[in-house]
C-alpha cells in the first residue's frame, strides 16, 4: 500500500511541477512576446498546456477567472495547486 501512495504522490508532484512550469510559460509570453510557431518553448507550452488543461478546465468552468479591472485572476489554477498540496499532505502521513 505505501508504493501506491509513494507513485500517486511522486504524480501528483509531477503535476503540480507542471503547473508551475505552465504559469512560467504563461508569463515568459507577458514577458517576452509571443513565442515563434515550431519553436521549442511553443512546442514545451503545447505540451505542458495538454498535460494540465484536462484538470484545470471542468474547474474553470465550475470556478471562472475572477476579474478585477483588466486583471483576470484563474481561481482554477490555485485551486488545482493547493488541493495537490493538501493531497500529498495527506498522503505524505500514509507513507
Amino acid at each position: 500500500m505505501g508504493l501506491v501512495l509513494g507513485i500517486v504522490s511522486m504524480a501528483l508532484l509531477v503535476f503540480q511541477l507542471l503547473l508551475v512550469a505552465r504559469a512560467v510559460l504563461d508569463w515568459s509570453v507577458v514577458l517576452a512576446g509571443p513565442s515563434a510557431p515550431g519553436g521549442v518553448r511553443s512546442k514545451v507550452t503545447a505540451g505542458v498546456w495538454r498535460v494540465t488543461e484536462p484538470v484545470l478546465a471542468p474547474v474553470r468552468r465550475a470556478l471562472p477567472p475572477l476579474r478585477l479591472g483588466g486583471v483576470g485572476i484563474d481561481l482554477a489554477f490555485i485551486v488545482v495547486f493547493l488541493s495537490i498540496i493538501l493531497l500529498r499532505a495527506i498522503l505524505g502521513r500514509f507513507v
